[in-house]
Formats: structure tokens, sequence, C-alpha cells
């Protein structure tokens, strides 16, 4: 089994040792929630990093939306260039959902566009979670949709 090993110039600095060592307690403990607070800067992507070395598991990171969920997972591929690091967010360009209206009659249908390219990353990182153990997938609240159709 591949490990994750993280590769990076820096070392846990400040509070992050203290936030790795509880972060990782938590998580052998079995704790369903933690929250790593830090102002932009302040490492929590690095300190995250550390988290998952330590812990040795598949990691799925959910960010709030594509651009950052992008940005997570160039930075956590620079720290593991040797690991499996995947984007999975929605495939859709432009996503209209149906709607009715009902002063008018009238009656929307639903209009997407999907993003090919998207596409076959999600399928890269579902295969890369069939086949490997040392996963991060970096992934968007919206991937969600399309799931199982």
């Amino acid at each position: 089994m591949q490990k994750f090993r993280l590769k990076s110039e820096f070392k846990p600095a400040g509070d992050q040792p203290k936030a790795i060592e509880s972060l990782v307690s938590g998580l052998k403990k079995g704790m369903r929630h933690q929250t790593l607070l830090g102002v932009t800067g302040s490492g929590k992507t690095f300190t995250v990093a550390n988290v998952i070395e330590k812990i040795q598991k598949p990691t799925l990171v959910i960010a709030h939306n594509k651009t950052l969920a992008a940005q997570l997972a160039q930075e956590y591929r620079d720290f593991f260039p040797d690991n499996a690091v995947h984007y999975f967010v929605s495939y859709y360009d432009y996503y209209q959902p149906e709607a009715y209206m009902p002063i008018t009659d009238t009656y929307i249908e639903k209009e997407a566009m999907i993003n090919e390219e998207i596409d076959r990353l999600r399928h890269a990182s579902t295969q890369a979670l069939l086949t490997r153990q040392d996963v991060i997938i970096v992934a968007s609240v919206s991937c969600i949709y399309g799931l199982g159709s």
C-alpha cells in the first residue's frame, strides 16, 4: 500500500503542532466533528496535510465552491506529489432547474450544460477510490449534483 508522504520545506510552527495533535487525537477517538480555525494564510491546508500524513487514511476535503476546491487540490498535489489527489466538483458549467410560474401557468424545463473534462476528473476520482488507499479527494459542496444519474 502506498503511504501518504508529505513533501514540504516547512515544518509545523506556532499553533500548528498543537492543532495537528489535537485533530489526530480526535480522529483516533472517533470524534465525528472537529473544527480547525485560522485566518487566511495561517497554514490550515498545511496543518490538514500533516494530519493526513499521520492518519494515513483516504481523505475527503470539501470546499464551499469550485474555485477554492481547485486551489486546494493544487496545494495538496504539491504537498503529496506521490499520492493520488483528485478534484471532484459538479460537472455542470450551467444549470437551470425546472420551474413553474403559477401566475402565468408557465413551465420552464430544466436546462444544463455538462463540462466533459470535469466529468472525466470525476471518473478519475472514483477510479482512484476503488483502486488505491492513498487518495485525497478535494470536492465542492455542489459535487453531489448528478450523482446516481
